[in-house]
């Protein structure tokens, strides 16, 4: 019997949960599982903090508006207006 559920849409059998638990089971090298990193990548030396921002329905519109043309997103376009307005 298949499985309803799904990953990004695309079904998940019970064979390929099946293959998963296998692996599961069989052990994995830690040592390359703690390579990866944790979260974003920085964007600097040192950690970045999180900001939180109120802006209006309109102020939020125009962000993304010049985000979209400018093929950004929103928090560089943000950092770019800061960084703008300390010069």
């Amino acid at each position: 019997m298949e499985s309803r559920e799904a990953i990004d849409g695309v079904p998940v059998s019970e064979e390929q949960i099946q293959v998963w638990a296998d692996e599961a089971e069989a052990g994995y090298d830690t040592k390359t599982l703690k390579k990866r990193g944790r979260g974003r990548p920085g964007r600097g030396a040192l950690p970045s903090q999180v900001v939180a921002l109120r802006l209006t329905v309109e102020e939020l519109a125009a962000v993304d508006d010049r985000a979209a043309r400018e093929h950004k997103t929103r928090s560089e376009i943000i950092r770019e207006a800061i960084a703008a307005f300390a010069a």
